[in-house]
């Protein structure tokens, strides 16, 4: 084998000499993955907490008084009925009556649920049509079963709509319409 040269060293000849690295406790920081393993560990409260702060800035976010209730839909009544009529004049809402109303055919009763707005149209013997109640809703759907001249309903309506559903009902056979 050839001699090295005295000035050709091998590698690493010229790095020092290895020494001992003292023994020394760990370092924490404080919370870090810790905080992080928490906070999976309590995964609800989390959640919930998130939900709170989201709710809370769309609340402070959210438009300013409205003049209506928050939370609540804006459902517009038609524009005939009286309610839109008063609120588009900036009057107070027509006082509502419920009425106890006798429907022809007992069958379209079965189809109505507490909460339905319906028309009420009044058809004369001699085979007029004329609509009586618009906009009512259905209140109550009384179990006293179907007879031959129809089926009970009860409605809320304005007072002087009840007057004139009175009115048909004693001349005419009523029947309703589901909006």
């Amino acid at each position: 084998m050839a001699q090295l040269s005295p000035l050709v060293r091998p590698p690493g000849a010229d790095a020092p000499p290895t020494c001992e690295v003292p023994h020394f406790a760990p370092v924490r920081v404080r919370g870090g993955r810790y905080r992080l393993r928490r906070l999976a560990r309590h995964r609800r409260r989390a959640v919930a907490a998130g939900l709170a702060m989201t709710a809370a800035g769309l609340v402070a976010a959210g438009p300013g008084d409205t003049g209506r209730a928050r939370g609540h839909p804006a459902t517009a009544p038609p524009a005939g009925s009286a309610t839109a009529t008063a609120s588009a004049r900036g009057q107070r809402a027509v006082e509502t009556v419920t009425a106890p109303v006798r429907i022809a055919d007992g069958a379209t009763v079965g189809l109505l649920r507490p909460g339905d707005r319906v028309d009420v149209v009044a058809a004369d013997s001699g085979g007029a049509a004329r609509v009586v109640a618009t906009w009512a809703r259905v209140t109550e759907i009384p179990d006293v079963g179907a007879t031959g001249t129809g089926a009970l309903v009860v409605l809320s309506v304005p007072r002087a709509t009840a007057a004139r559903l009175a009115g048909a009902g004693a001349t005419s056979r009523l029947a309703v319409t589901l909006r």
